[in-house]
């Protein structure tokens, strides 16, 4: 039975290498066993309805007022806090800091601009 046994999980390793199986996930820390799963998007714009899209499903979810919502959403096992997590990690934080800089730079233009009026 043994020998099957080793035959059968030698069979399912070299299936295993000859595939490209298991390429979604991305090991990020070889420590902490974490992973990445790209997500591709055209633009920040799209970025940002993905992140507003998953917000507002979860702000349905959340509501105490569920008639509205379909039969099957409210049938199905739906948690928001996993959504929530996902659009926590796609807000794209660096980009925000840039963003407050070029409003800095914006409003000290806009001050010299009053300065020599």
């Amino acid at each position: 039975m043994e020998i099957k046994n080793k035959e059968q999980v030698t069979e399912f390793l070299e299936l295993m290498n000859r595939g490209n199986y298991f390429t979604k996930l991305k090991q990020e820390n070889k420590i902490e066993k974490s992973f990445v799963v790209p997500i591709k998007v055209s633009c920040y714009n799209e970025l940002n309805i993905m992140i507003s899209d998953l917000l507002k499903a979860s702000i349905l979810i959340l509501t105490s007022d569920t008639e509205n919502l379909s039969n099957c959403t409210t049938n199905t096992n739906i948690n928001a806090l996993t959504l929530l997590e996902i659009a926590l990690q796609l807000l794209p934080e660096e980009e925000m800091e840039l963003l407050d800089d070029l409003h800095k730079i914006h409003l000290q233009s806009d001050a010299t601009l009053l300065n020599k009026v």
